[in-house]
């Protein structure tokens, strides 16, 4: 069934230090919310962060109502998107869910009408797909970004322009059954999403975004997570 006008959009917001970029992230997700009449709700996991991110999103939560803004904590050993979306899924009330950072890289988009247009499982941001674009990274990131999308289009031909992009609408029964297939943890998770979706039959829309960097913060990207996510890349590979 495609999205309608009864439908619930939860969005799924993993923190970890974003005192500085929730209170905006949060205001422009309600306001294109409210001025497309779309019922929603705002779930932030923070995985405690030291900088009193969990108290500026309860205090947003007093602002704008339970009903919208549903705050709760989780503690892992290391950072993990897919972990901080596990636990907020347990949450969520929408049947529709969306899943974005909270470091304002990625802007809202019109992903409901996508979804309508080809009655999709999934539509996924795409920054290397018509006037999609990345804007604020150097040169590194920018090689490290497109280097890891080729390899991947190369080992396993998923049928999607962009692998790690962190910017989703899910439908919420399909995000349960891939987070049940999916063991990947950190920057591979997101690939392994998109390739278990295929092996699945799901169908995977596209809509170019612009990804701006990062207003406020530190990117969590290192050497640590590069390593991981070649393993993970192989390991893929070798499993499916």
């Amino acid at each position: 069934m495609a999205a309608s006008d009864a439908d619930k959009f939860s969005v799924l917001l993993p923190t970890y230090n974003e005192r500085e970029n929730l209170p905006l992230v949060v205001w422009l997700l309600a306001r294109t919310f409210r001025e497309s009449g779309t019922d929603f709700e705002i779930v932030i996991i923070d995985d405690g962060s030291p900088d009193g991110t969990r108290e500026v999103a309860e205090q947003l939560e007093k602002l704008y109502g339970p009903e919208r803004i549903v705050t709760r904590g989780f503690t892992s050993v290391l950072f993990s998107s897919g972990t901080a979306y596990i636990h907020g899924m347990k949450h969520a009330t929408g049947n529709f869910i969306i899943i974005m950072d909270a470091d304002l890289s990625h802007h809202v988009s019109l992903y409901s009408i996508k979804q309508k247009e080809g009655n999709f499982d999934i539509v996924s941001g795409t920054r290397y797909k018509g006037n999609g674009g990345v804007y604020g990274w150097d040169l590194k990131r920018k090689l490290i970004s497109r280097g890891a999308n080729f390899i991947t289009q190369v080992l396993l031909r998923p049928g999607a322009s962009d692998l790690t992009g962190s910017f989703r609408l899910y439908r919420k029964e399909v995000l349960q059954k891939l987070m049940e297939k999916c063991v990947s943890k950190g920057y591979v998770f997101q690939m392994e999403m998109i390739v278990r979706a295929r092996q699945l039959g799901y169908t995977v829309g596209e809509v170019p975004i612009s990804f701006v960097d990062r207003v406020y913060g530190e990117s969590k990207l290192g050497g640590n997570e590069i390593v991981s996510f070649l393993k993970g890349l192989l390991t893929l590979f070798a499993t499916t």
